[in-house]
């Protein structure tokens, strides 16, 4: 599909949709059916949106492991139009056993294996873009990278990228990639701001910044509005959701910001990506940075 270069950005040397699809919601607690899940991701490959975000750890129960995965590969399959520019970003390293819980295993053996059963699932020849989930406390941080980094150099992933890391462990992690880290992708949302140092260092280093639960999390997006005064007086001022003028404030922070709104429902993540369009004076992102 073509892309429009005014509602682009670039991850390493992809050039993706500004606002990516974040599948996580359609393979956990509350998982709609397949059928819906579909329609949502076909939705959003209509709209123009060439960014989808999953991981192994995407699943609800012990024996659907990589069941998020197993469900792009497949709507991306039935798609009737050209997917072929469409970058699929996976991770690994994070673990749900099956009872709620969330685990990390970041040892080097863990993550090869990871990565050839999501490359497996995802039926490519090369993983699009490839995160080390969460750092393990069990395992040396420079040892899970370098995991990465030998998928990289074995060209089983096209690019490298971390979750939920700290400073420190972008530069590290940077180094070991020998300058090839693309993206880091870490929470940041109004309610949860305290990745700014990361999302600066990024912008400075010309490293991708995918924010995850942009809108507060599956659990509190529905009240986005309710908790931020600011957002919900200004979104209704100018006619649009909070949710859409949330992900708008969050582009005028960075041209390395992609925000990946997690969605489950066509109506939604078109609402989400709608916020491409809609541009905000100086004095609007000023109320809402100090709000």
């Amino acid at each position: 599909m073509a892309a429009d270069t005014n509602k682009t950005r670039r991850i390493g040397d992809i050039e993706v949709s500004a606002i990516g699809l974040g599948a996580m919601p359609m393979s956990i607690e509350g998982r709609p059916d397949e059928a819906r899940s579909i329609a949502t991701i076909h939705a959003a490959l209509d709209a123009g949106i060439t960014l989808i975000d999953t991981a192994d750890a995407y699943h609800l129960t012990a024996t659907d492991l990589g069941h998020n995965e197993t469900l792009i590969a497949k709507a991306l399959a039935s798609y009737g139009g050209d997917t072929s520019g469409v970058l699929v970003a996976t991770k690994g390293g994070h673990l749900r056993p099956g009872d709620g819980s969330w685990t990390q295993d970041g040892s080097p053996k863990y993550l090869a294996a990871a990565a050839e059963a999501s490359l497996q699932r995802l039926g490519v020849e090369a993983i699009g873009l490839y995160q080390f989930h969460r750092p393990d406390p069990r395992t040396p941080y420079a040892e899970s990278i370098g995991a990465i980094r030998d998928l990289l150099d074995a060209g089983k992933i096209r690019m490298a990228g971390i979750s939920n890391a700290n400073p420190e462990q972008i530069k590290q992690a940077n180094e070991i990639l020998g300058g090839r880290l693309v993206s880091v992708q870490n929470q940041f949302s109004p309610a949860f701001r305290s990745s700014e140092p990361e999302l600066e260092l990024c912008d400075s280093l010309g490293i991708a910044f995918l924010p995850w639960a942009p809108l507060g999390g599956i659990a509190q997006a529905g009240d986005l509005g309710a908790k931020h005064p600011a957002f919900h007086k200004l979104a209704a001022e100018l006619g649009v959701s909070p949710h859409r003028l949330t992900l708008a404030w969050m582009l005028t922070k960075s041209p390395q910001v992609i925000p990946i709104p997690g969605s489950s429902r066509p109506e939604t993540i078109l609402d989400s990506y709608t916020a491409l369009d809609l541009q905000l004076t100086a004095d609007q992102v000023a109320l809402l940075d100090a709000s």
